[in-house]
């Protein structure tokens, strides 16, 4: 039986792939106020507003392509039983090859009825609608008639999968964290439902703030660290 391997990925696994994060100097939150594009209160107010945000970030992701880090990461499915959990709302795990995927914050290149909502899983997943890297516009309609909005967490809203996401972590034998600082919750609380003797690995070039015996903080960039996860792996076998 292979081994489970909970990736719990951030926006530093994509930033080597051309994409901004959002927290770092010159980040997106840097050049736009993420209450008025990426919270329920901003939609509400200027949907327009938030609608033109997204549709500018499916523009520049599609002229992205998936790095080193993402490619390694869709290969260990050949050895592991592999789930990514990811705080990213880009495709390029999936670009990558990776086939379990978990979207914490949603998916820039999917929309849903503005008006579709269950306590269940906080939307239908029948509802949702891939669009591509196509732009989306006020007017937009869903076939139930209802606006059409991004299928994204917004602020202010809850994370529906993040049970789903604490199961796999607590079912996983090695877990790996890569481009994320922990600052993020609830994601950043993810790794402490690891098994007591499951290792945790960090791939981050800058400090983390968390103290734990079993985490190992492999202090790089996502494309190198990855390298250096491998060689942990192996002596993991």
């Amino acid at each position: 039986m292979k081994k489970k391997i909970a990736v719990l990925t951030g926006a530093g696994v994509s930033a080597e792939s051309g994409l901004a994060t959002y927290r770092d100097n010159g980040g997106l939150w840097d050049n736009f106020d993420p209450m008025e594009v990426a919270s329920i209160q901003g939609w509400m107010l200027n949907p327009g507003l938030v609608l033109d945000f997204y549709n500018d970030q499916r523009r520049k992701l599609e002229e992205c392509k998936p790095n080193e880090a993402h490619l390694v990461i869709a290969q260990l499915e050949k050895d592991y039983d592999v789930t990514v959990i990811t705080q990213n709302v880009d495709n390029l795990h999936e670009r990558a090859g990776s086939t379990r995927i978990i979207h914490l914050h949603g998916e820039a290149t999917k929309v849903r009825p503005e008006n579709c909502f269950t306590d269940e899983d906080g939307y239908s997943e029948q509802s949702v609608i891939d669009v591509g890297y196509n732009q989306v516009k006020l007017g937009d309609k869903a076939p139930n008639g209802a606006q059409l909005r991004p299928h994204i967490v917004f602020f202010g809203e809850a994370v529906p999968k993040m049970e789903r996401a604490i199961d796999v972590v607590s079912e996983s034998d090695i877990v790996l964290i890569v481009g994320t600082s922990l600052s993020v919750y609830p994601a950043a609380g993810l790794y402490r439902y690891a098994s007591p003797d499951a290792p945790v690995f960090i791939i981050d070039p800058a400090d983390v703030p968390v103290s734990d015996s079993r985490i190992t903080h492999i202090k790089a960039t996502a494309t190198e660290g990855i390298k250096i996860f491998q060689k942990y792996l192996d002596k993991l076998r």
